[in-house]
């Protein structure tokens, strides 16, 4: 019953995903990070990038960007992203398409948690001298993050399962693979189950784990 399995990549397959939900995950916290702090900053300019981004990037469908990484700057502007072969070209186009989608979210989970943090406290910071990069450095951003694990929980599991959505431009992520496998086997319940189950593996210990790392470090107001 199980024996088609032995010709697949299953494991290589899940490895090239979790890398993807890795690395966009890390360039998605900087550049949200960033975006958070433009969109509660004092100049007027850096708040309407902020605003902007966040407002049109979550109301564009992840497979158009995705595509737009592809077509738009692979194939029609050639960037490549220091790739030499285009496997490694599309899967570094991924990871873009992802940071660009993912930040949107990373930022707005970041705000509210900026939101709970008492007016008081950033005022007396800039009281005693402090600039508003200081401020946000040192008072509020840690304050910001221990009250945003929850949020920022659900945006990485959303995250390792939208890398689903790389197979649109070939990286042989477990989509693809899976994709690949229903159409050469006659398996389709077993096969469905064995990724579903895959995804699961990734996600579930990854919200137990955050959620019992958000209540311990939850601020105590």
């Amino acid at each position: 019953m199980f024996d088609f399995l032995s010709d697949y990549d299953i494991l290589g397959a899940f490895w090239t995903t979790v890398q993807l939900a890795l690395l966009s995950a890390v360039g998605s916290l900087i550049w949200g990070t960033l975006l958070a702090a433009m969109r509660v900053g004092p100049v007027p300019l850096m708040r309407g990038f902020g605003t902007a981004y966040v407002n049109l990037v979550r109301n564009i469908p992840l497979t158009v960007i995705i595509l737009f990484t592809s077509l738009g700057l692979y194939q029609a502007l050639s960037i490549n992203l220091g790739a030499d072969r285009s496997d490694t070209a599309n899967f570094r186009l991924a990871v873009l398409g992802l940071i660009v989608y993912t930040s949107a979210f990373v930022c707005e989970a970041l705000r509210s948690g900026i939101n709970t943090v008492p007016v008081g406290q950033a005022e007396a910071a800039r009281a005693i001298g402090l600039s508003f990069s200081q401020v946000l450095r040192l008072v509020v951003l840690p304050q910001a993050f221990r009250s945003a694990v929850g949020p920022l929980t659900n945006v990485l599991i959303a995250l390792t399962k939208n890398t689903t959505v790389a197979a649109a431009i070939g990286v042989a992520e477990a989509a693809l693979l899976m994709k690949e496998m229903i159409e050469n086997e006659a398996q389709l319940l077993l096969i469905s189950a064995i990724f579903a189950f895959g995804f699961v593996c990734l996600t579930l210990p990854t919200g137990l784990i955050l959620g019992w790392v958000g209540k311990k470090v939850a601020v105590k107001r």
